[in-house]
């Protein structure tokens, strides 16, 4: 039932009849709506109380019934504040705020999200809402001091929608039922046509000797086999076009829409009165091959867009756990259950179930669905393992470290999904251009009409139709976003995991290319190579000492230090305190020390940079120096590894006739010697992270160049912030803080190099795909407008172009290996 329909003895709020011994009314819009039982009135007044009525006037469809089939372990809202049953749901993202995705169910049309999104805003507490109307998905953030999230659940309720924990199979279920409905139109089109054809074919043949009787059953039967098609199969045109017209926008639909009422209504007039003839088979058809086209288009969408689902789907659903580790006994548990700490074993060819360590046994990893890596990576005692790679060889028991949430896997999720969130440049203009060709369209059909009913008064209808239908802008609304979803897949299946709606755009226009060196350029895995004491302290001394001012930095420098002094007695220190880029101080039992570069320690102390740094720094390799208010304390000289494929990466771009340039914090030497070993003439070292920004605004002062800088993620994030386009290692950050509109899942370069090709590949098809939209319509409106072209001839050039466009875009897929 549709919502203008109503009448008084409806519901106003669900469309079911209202018995005539309920009493149940709300005032809506000053006027008096009655209800049909206490549930809709709780609802309905909840909607009006929150000053939403504008629901009812943008609602194209009815509310689903109220649910029988809430879960009976969830009928308790306040299960869901269990902390254990928070523990994969929630995910901490201040000292008090909360965030979680939750999948909606009873949404049947633009308004139901409008009206969630809205109600959701506004409940004291809830600091952001996002609803996803595609997957049917809600993200919400909230303050727990202020509002808990059975309220929020509690909330969605009120007004007559229901909210569960997102999880991929409820979406799956959701997704089928989308697909089994769309194939019972197309199903029931295809039916009405090939019966309607066959009552077609005498008039086909020319055959005149029908009398009026026998003509009129024919029209009669063709009209009752098109009903179904015209007001089932076609319904969400119609329901679409309505929406449209009453949010005041023009979208595909109605011109569809348009055509097909038309061209029916003027059929039922020539059946009623008797005229010269009816076109229920054309109709019949144009709506076959118009929903047969979608329908293609839908699969075609659903596998462009399955990389997301698909890391919905890769956990195990349980784990065996080993609870008395080291003793053997296990048992099989869900993997919600599995809390960090827990130790698991993971046989031969199951799926890692969470984020951990390796405690026990040797064996190797498939990650190639979180990093793009086809060959396995070795495993062993003390590795990390990533929930949802595959234990290939050997048995391996881990020790949990993340669970739910707050897994790699979850984090790539997330910011996969905050791409697809994201409307690029690209498909923004699209669709502000296919508005106003709508617009144009209209008015052309409608001069269109008025020239035949002078030219050619019998055939003005079918004109009308096909000039409307012909050049519905499908194609070009799809032209762009169909071409970045299906590279936003091919891309992380590469290992290159695309954060921001811009980035594919702007990657494949880079002209300059900036990289960090450590951690990027590099592996970040320092090792200490020498140590020279300076004073009175001996080695194991300077160690201990380094590594307890190093001991919350998370610098690749850190980490080495604090290895090197393992297993050494440590040092006392207090007032630790950071200088991004510089280095740290504190104080310990003889005053003031500090560590970092060389010059930052000799102003700190007001000392002279000693002659053995230069003679340290000749050897190649980051230096690093410590002092206290007495004077030198000693120098520390770590060395690190090329990333692979990084020269491979810098010749690419050279050959290319790309610049690249290095910018580091480290020692001019050192970074010298990195540009040396890759070929990389402009280099510059010393740098602190804001000289790093302005050499960015200042290339950016050129507005031909378009910057793309690779850093670590966190401690570049200004630097990053500032380039046209940011790309950072995932292996160098906590990925959950990752701000880089780029990030690299693998371990190398291999993937950034292809990707750059791929996003240009990407560009080039997004082109081809508007280019062959505007050739289309720039050749069949013309076609159309003369009469050469049927409504038919229409539907099927219509539904063939936008396949044609989404057919355009999966051949990004082939870039992929081992992707058909």
């Amino acid at each position: 039932m549709q919502p203008n329909n109503l009448s008084e003895t409806d519901c106003y709020h669900c469309g079911l009849p209202v018995q005539p011994q309920t009493h149940y009314t709300v005032a809506v819009d000053g006027k008096v709506r009655h209800m049909c039982c206490l549930g809709c009135e709780a609802a309905a007044r909840a909607i009006v109380e929150n000053g939403l009525s504008d629901y009812y006037r943008r609602r194209d469809a009815m509310p689903e019934k109220r649910p029988e089939a809430l879960p009976e372990e969830l009928r308790d809202l306040g299960h869901f504040d269990n902390p254990e049953f928070q523990q994969n749901l929630v995910r901490p993202v201040g000292e008090h705020e909360r965030e979680a995705a939750l999948i909606l169910e009873g949404i049947t049309c633009a308004a139901c999200l409008w009206l969630n999104e809205r109600h959701l805003a506004q409940q004291s507490g809830v600091s952001a809402v996002q609803v996803n109307y595609a997957t049917r998905r809600v993200r919400v953030r909230w303050d727990e001091r202020r509002i808990k999230l059975s309220d929020i659940l509690g909330a969605i309720q009120t007004i007559g929608y229901r909210a569960f924990p997102y999880d991929s199979a409820r979406a799956e279920q959701v997704a089928d039922r989308e697909r089994r409905s769309m194939l019972w139109r197309v199903f029931v089109a295809g039916f009405g046509m090939m019966q309607v054809m066959m009552y077609a074919i005498p008039f086909y043949l020319g055959n005149d000797d029908l009398n009026v009787r026998e003509n009129l059953i024919f029209r009669l039967a063709s009209l009752g086999l098109t009903l179904p098609v015209v007001l089932y199969s076609a319904a969400p045109f119609f329901r679409h076009a309505v929406r449209d017209i009453l949010l005041r926008r023009l979208g595909m639909d109605v011109p569809v829409a348009l055509g097909i009422g038309s061209a029916f209504l003027a059929s039922l007039w020539a059946t009623v009165t008797n005229g010269p003839s009816v076109y229920f088979d054309s109709v019949t058809m144009f709506v076959f091959f118009l929903l047969g086209g979608r329908y293609l288009e839908m699969l075609a969408r659903a596998r462009a867009v399955r990389g997301i689902e698909e890391l919905g789907k890769v956990l195990p659903a349980f784990a065996e756990r080993l609870p008395h580790w080291p003793e053997p006994d296990s048992g099989r548990v869900p993997v919600s259950q599995l809390v960090p700490g827990d130790f698991v074993r993971v046989r031969p060819g199951e799926v890692i179930p969470a984020d951990g360590v390796v405690i026990d046994g040797t064996s190797e990893a498939n990650e190639a669905l979180l990093t793009g890596e086809s060959h396995p990576v070795p495993k062993r005692e003390g590795d990390l393992l990533t929930g949802g790679s595959i234990n290939i060889s050997s048995p391996l028991v881990m020790r949990v470290e993340q669970v739910g949430d707050n897994t790699r896997l979850a984090a790539i999720r997330r910011l996969m999904e905050r791409a697809s969130e994201e409307k690029p440049r690209l498909a923004s203009v699209a669709d502000k251009w296919a508005t106003r060709f709508v617009v144009g369209l209209l008015v052309l059909a409608a001069v269109t009409g008025v020239v035949w009913y002078f030219v050619e008064p019998s055939r003005v209808l079918w004109v009308f139709v096909s000039v409307l239908v012909v050049a519905c802008p499908c194609a070009l609304s799809l032209a762009t976003p169909a071409a970045l979803t299906v590279a936003t897949d091919a891309l992380a299946r590469m290992g290159v995991l695309v954060t921001r709606g811009h980035a594919i755009e702007t990657l494949a226009r880079a002209n300059h290319f900036v990289f960090d060196k450590t951690g990027t350029l590099t592996l970040g895995r320092m090792r200490l190579e020498e140590v020279l004491p300076l004073g009175v302290m001996d080695a194991d001394a300077l160690l201990a000492l380094a590594a307890a001012l190093e001991q919350g930095s998370e610098h690749p420098v850190a980490s080495a230090l604090r290895d090197a002094a393992k297993g050494k007695p440590a040092a006392e220190v207090s007032d630790v305190v950071a200088v991004t880029g510089q280095g740290l101080s504190g104080r310990n039992s003889g005053g003031g020390v500090w560590i970092g570069r060389p010059d930052f320690v000799a102003v700190r102390a007001g000392l002279q940079v000693p002659d053995a740094v230069f003679r340290m720094e000749s050897k190649a390799g980051t230096v690093v120096s410590l002092a206290d208010e007495r004077g030198w304390l000693g120098l520390f000289r770590f060395a690190d590894t090329l990333r692979p494929a990084s020269a491979d990466l810098v010749r690419q771009l050279e050959s290319e006739k790309i610049p690249v340039t290095i910018l580091s914090g480290d020692m001019p030497t050192v970074v010298a010697a990195v540009g040396r070993q890759l070929g990389i003439a402009d280099v510059f070292g010393g740098m602190t992270p804001q000289e790093k920004q302005l050499f960015i605004a200042q290339l950016q002062s050129n507005p031909a160049k378009v910057v793309a800088m690779a850093g670590d993620g966190v401690n570049d994030a200004p630097v990053l912030a500032q380039a046209h386009v940011s790309l950072a290692m995932a292996s160098g950050t906590d990925l959950a803080r990752n701000q880089a509109d780029i990030v690299l899942l693998g371990e190398d370069f291999v993937g950034l190099g292809d990707g750059i090709g791929l996003a240009r590949k990407t560009l080039r098809i997004i082109r081809q795909n508007l280019l062959w939209s505007f050739l289309y319509n720039f050749c069949a409106v013309p076609l159309a407008m003369a009469g050469w072209v049927t409504p038919l001839m229409a539907g099927v050039g219509m539904a063939g172009s936008s396949l044609l466009v989404v057919l355009n875009a999966l051949r990004l897929q082939s870039a992929v290996p081992g992707v058909k």
